[in-house]
């Protein structure tokens, strides 16, 4: 999500590892991170956001993309705003496009489940998605995974008000609990982008602390891009080890969600495997931070919220805000 307080930079602890193979392009921005010229990794180092560079960087031709002039920009209000859910496949792309321009992370992750838009006389303002999470917790109990949701992805256009941010994740977020199965609701900030949850903060979030992710990334080896270990495992992964194997791809080896390993010949499937662990082995690894994790829970009514939080309450541990970079 957007941040944009100017608080002081703290350097962030990046250490290269191990070498591993040489990526076969330069690093694809964007990314907090890129290569110094002995190789290493060097950190982004800016004293806001990398969220925030992006919304600057991004002003001028925003502006000149919706025939407005920066004075009128500075106008707005969240009032001038209209939030919806998506469900148009075309809308969707459209959605799926700003997110790869104006959020940090450049890509979409997988298993998006539901979709939203803010808009300013019809023009596209800001998105915000939510997927399935990567893993399941038991932040509310058992039942959690049947009331859990990630707040995956999410960015609003460089000339939006500054609080459009948070009135948008929690329409969001209200439709949601009213109109879905889902209660519980979790982010994350990326301290390699120097994210604190600005937004999160701002519409009262539980903080859980810095305890989210893995402790190491890898540099992918066919892009350049930051990744975690589970790319080597992911489907469209496989597909290119087969290739790289000189296997046809089978269309039954795989759903749109999975690795069918039971349709794919055993020799095959052993070599397919070996492969994934020699990329991973192959790959730069980088030790990064953990990530801070953010919870909102929110029912169909005020009744059903409280109940659920003080459920929350009870079950979690929660701490005070994070406040420097």
């Amino acid at each position: 999500m957007i941040c944009g307080d100017g608080s002081t930079a703290e350097q962030l602890p990046f250490l290269v590892v191990d070498g591993g193979a040489t990526p076969t392009s330069p690093l694809q921005s964007p990314t907090p991170l890129k290569h110094g010229n002995d190789g290493g990794i060097i950190p982004y180092d800016g004293n806001h956001c990398w969220q925030y560079d992006i919304r600057c960087n991004n002003l001028d031709s925003d502006l000149q993309n919706a025939g407005m002039t920066l004075e009128y920009a500075n106008n707005l209000r969240v009032r001038d705003f209209v939030f919806m859910p998506v469900d148009n496949i075309a809308e969707r792309q459209n959605l799926a496009t700003f997110i790869k321009k104006h959020e940090w992370l450049g890509n979409l992750s997988q298993y998006t489940t539901h979709w939203f838009g803010a808009y300013h006389n019809g023009i596209l303002a800001g998105a915000l998605l939510f997927n399935l999470p990567n893993a399941f917790s038991k932040l509310l109990g058992e039942e959690t995974p049947s009331l859990e949701r990630l707040i995956s992805r999410g960015a609003c256009i460089s000339w939006s008000p500054k609080n459009l941010g948070s009135a948008f994740v929690m329409y969001a977020i209200r439709w949601m609990g009213e109109n879905t199965q889902f209660k519980l609701f979790t982010a994350y900030s990326d301290t390699t982008a120097k994210e604190i949850g600005t937004i999160y903060q701002a519409c009262n979030f539980y903080y859980l602390g810095q305890k989210a992710g893995a402790h190491h990334r890898y540099i992918n080896p066919y892009t350049g891009k930051i990744v975690s270990d589970r790319f080597f495992r992911v489907r469209s992964a496989y597909r290119r080890y087969a290739e790289e194997l000189g296997y046809e791809w089978d269309k039954t080896w795989c759903s749109n969600t999975q690795m069918l390993w039971v349709n794919i010949p055993d020799e095959i499937e052993k070599q397919l495997r070996a492969q994934s662990k020699l990329r991973q082995a192959q790959s730069q690894r980088i030790i990064v931070p953990l990530k801070h994790k953010y919870a909102m829970v929110h029912g169909s009514n005020r009744k059903e919220t409280l109940s659920l939080r003080a459920r929350f309450e009870t079950l979690n541990k929660t701490y005070p805000y994070p406040k420097g970079r």
